[in-house]
């Protein structure tokens, strides 16, 4: 998944080496491997121009290969090729912090490159889809895309799922979750901190006050391409204070920012604005089956019964998941009695319950909320 290029003084003059370089850049091109160039006592400038030690060894490729001139263009066009890539310059640092840097850096991309099965993300193919053709992320402009919808639609799941299918195509990335909450308890400078703390690979950062937060988000997004979410944002000062305005940004970054405030995303005037809609009746019938049973075909005595839960559910995926999960193991007449408590109380108090949940919520607290959830729901009978 990764290949590590040590570039030192002497590495142009193994044509063996650059051969081998050759290869690991069309791995990178055709097979998306990550690439991280590593300057190891010469200065990048030197390895894109071929100058210094290259230029001595690339000298005597022009006499050595006469014959075979386009290999030794070839090997200087990889030369510079590498060298736009985002890496590491050891200069005069410590080896020791110099290791630790690749090794954090390397840990923090793997932590999104492996594949995460889908089978349990109802819907979210086509989402996925959707979002990354808005985001166009092979494209050198700046873009933010604002995801908008109801609370429990989906919005942080769709946003976390494209994350990390992306963030390896860029130099640093953030996912700050429950700004909202986050906001109420902690105020914005613990925001900033996150942030910049994430985006430079820092385990802590001193930060004055906002307006000094302000400053340094401003000149670290101007210096990398950077993938940033911004997941549940109410109120604008909150943008302001964390991305400022779209010329801050290094070209080709990209912003997601989720919220249920569609008025919010019109006044930051964002790229686009996608809106993440109810599930249809056959997704929301499929993810009621898995939360319900555990597979996509029960018995057919509940098929009537599900299709009756779902649409008090009304698409949205949060609802479907706690009624679903809540109704395993119970039999033909609870279902039914169940469902008869539902039919007393109004479709739209209903759904509002699961509205006033988190956007944001942590996968590790999901099984907590589910059972909060469904006990709310109850004591309201």
């Amino acid at each position: 998944m990764f290949a590590i290029v040590i570039l030192s003084k002497n590495y142009a003059s193994s044509p063996w080496c650059l051969d081998e370089l050759v290869k690991i850049m069309e791995c990178k091109n055709k097979l998306e491997q990550i690439v991280l160039p590593i300057f190891y006592d010469v200065g990048p400038s030197k390895v894109r121009k071929q100058a210094g030690t290259y230029a001595l060894a690339f000298d005597e490729y022009e006499k050595r290969f006469k014959d075979n001139i386009d290999k030794v263009h070839m090997w200087r066009d990889t030369l510079t090729e590498v060298t736009n890539l985002s890496g590491f310059s050891l200069q005069d640092r410590h080896e020791s912090e110099f290791i630790q840097d690749i090794v954090d850096e390397i840990l923090h991309k793997l932590s999104y490159a492996l594949p995460r099965d889908t089978g349990d993300l109802v819907g979210i193919d086509s989402r996925v889809k959707e979002m990354m053709s808005l985001l166009a992320i092979q494209s050198n402009d700046v873009r933010i895309i604002g995801v908008w919808g109801m609370g429990g639609i989906g919005k942080t799941t769709l946003a976390r799922f494209v994350y990390q299918k992306i963030f390896n195509y860029f130099d640093g990335g953030s996912f700050i979750t429950n700004i909202r909450e986050e906001f109420e308890k902690h105020g914005l400078l613990s925001l900033q901190q996150k942030l910049i703390c994430e985006i430079l690979m820092e385990r802590s950062m001193n930060i004055r006050d906002v307006d000094d937060g302000v400053l340094m988000i401003r000149k670290m997004l101007s210096h990398k391409r950077i993938l940033l979410v911004l997941d549940d944002v109410d109120q604008l000062d909150q943008l302001e204070k964390l991305i400022g305005k779209l010329n801050w940004c290094c070209p080709g970054s990209r912003v997601i920012i989720t919220t249920r405030d569609r008025h919010l995303l019109i006044q930051l005037n964002v790229f686009e604005i996608y809106e993440v809609k109810e599930l249809n009746n056959d997704d929301a019938l499929h993810l009621f089956r898995l939360k319900a049973f555990k597979r996509d075909h029960p018995a057919k005595d509940y098929l009537k019964l599900s299709k009756q839960f779902v649409n008090y559910a009304k698409g949205l995926p949060l609802a479907i998941e706690v009624l679903g999960s809540f109704l395993i193991g119970r039999g033909e007449e609870e279902w039914e009695s169940e469902l008869e408590r539902l039919k007393e109380f109004p479709k739209k108090e209903i759904i509002n319950i699961f509205q006033r949940s988190f956007d944001g919520l942590h996968e590790t607290d999901k099984e907590i909320f589910l059972h909060i959830a469904w006990f709310s729901l109850k004591g309201l009978f």
